[in-house]
This record gives structure tokens, sequence and C-alpha cells, in this order.
């Protein structure tokens, strides 16, 4: 047996109006939109903007809410890192070791390393060539977490400044060697003949098994 009762729809459609003599005509309404835009324009050229850095709780007759880069920059969030570095030595050399394993875990592959040898210690590598593009880079920090040698960090505090060419983002050796000098006792510098063993290290390591 059917239901006697209709179903009632979610939403009704308001049913449509005849159209006015105003809106006929044409030219008032388009002097009434003109007017509003204009209403717009003047209120925001006049009155002065709400100088607050969180452009959602900007108040005032201006409603102009855009961030004007570069004049002004939106505050980083605390936990912001920056842009990658590559922590220099003591001497001025790059604490990297090419060891490649930030290029091998980094998951947008931006990372491109050739290595090299000392003339003077064959034994130890150094980056002939250091570079990342940060048009590829997805700021995941893995390249900081893999390093074992303490060489790159995230803590400039600053992001990639914008450019009309792609080659200008590939940041090399030259821009990315910057920052204080860090140095470990456990570095591999350090552990030259002649140099003594390391605070850290432990004066009784334990024992190989015996088979």
């Amino acid at each position: 047996m059917s239901n006697p009762k209709r179903p009632v729809p979610a939403y009704e459609a308001p049913g449509s109006r005849p159209e006015t003599a105003r809106e006929r005509a044409y030219f008032p309404e388009l002097a009434r939109g003109l007017a509003i835009s204009a209403g717009h324009f003047l209120r925001n050229l006049l009155w002065s903007r709400d100088p607050s850095p969180d452009v959602l709780h900007r108040r005032g007759p201006n409603a102009v809410s855009t961030v004007q880069y570069p004049e002004e920059v939106a505050p980083y969030p605390p936990g912001y890192r920056g842009m990658h570095r590559l922590v220099p030595r003591e001497d001025g050399r790059p604490r990297c070791v090419a060891c490649y394993m930030c290029a091998t875990i980094c998951p947008a592959q931006c990372i491109y390393i050739e290595a090299g040898e000392y003339p003077e210690d064959p034994i130890e590598k150094y980056p002939v060539r250091f570079e990342i593009d940060e048009l590829r880079c997805i700021v995941c920090g893995f390249c900081v977490e893999a390093c074992p040698k303490d060489a790159i960090r995230m803590d400039t505090g600053t992001h990639c400044k914008p450019s009309y060419d792609r080659p200008s983002i590939v940041y090399g050796i030259d821009r990315l060697l910057k920052g204080p000098a860090v140095s470990h006792a456990s570095d591999v510098w350090f552990k030259r003949e002649g140099s003594d063993p390391p605070p850290e290290a432990d004066p009784h390591p334990i024992p190989e098994r015996g088979r």
C-alpha cells in the first residue's frame, strides 16, 4: 500500500519573481554596482589599515587584509626552523664528509653531492659539490635527522627568496656554508695520530663475544 503522505523536499527553491522596471532598465543597476565598488575603493583609500600582523584580526574601516609583501612579512610560527645551511668547522671547511646519507633519504631527491678527498688527508672526504634545489625541497627535515656529522641544519629562520629563473633557486656550497662553527670531540679530524681520544669515548669497551 502506498504512503498517502508526500515526502517533504529538503530545500524549497524560491519561486521566480518578475523583474522590476529598474532591473529591466539595466543602467540603474549598473550604477548601483559601480557605487558599491567605488565605496569600497574610497574607504580603503582614505582610511588607514590596521597594522596588526595577524591579518585575520585586522579591524577598522579599511577592509584590506592582504599582507603587502615584501614591505610586510607575516611572522613565522614558533616551530618554523627555516632553510638549510651547511655547518662549518673551526677551520672554515664544511663538516660534511660526503657520505650521501642526506641525498639518499631525501624523499624529493633535491640534494646533489659530488665527493672529493683532501690531498693532505686522503682518508677524509668532503663535498666538491653540494647543491639543494629549493624548488623541489618539501622541508621535511629528513636530511638533518640522517646526517651523522651534524653537517646540515635547518635553523636559519628564513625562507627561500622568490626568483624568476630556476638556476638561482639551486643553492650551492657558497650559499649554504654559513653560521657559527661547530665542533664535537668525536669528529674524525680530531682523531688523527698524536691526538687524544674524545672525552665521551668509553674507556672500557664491551669485549667481543667468543665464538
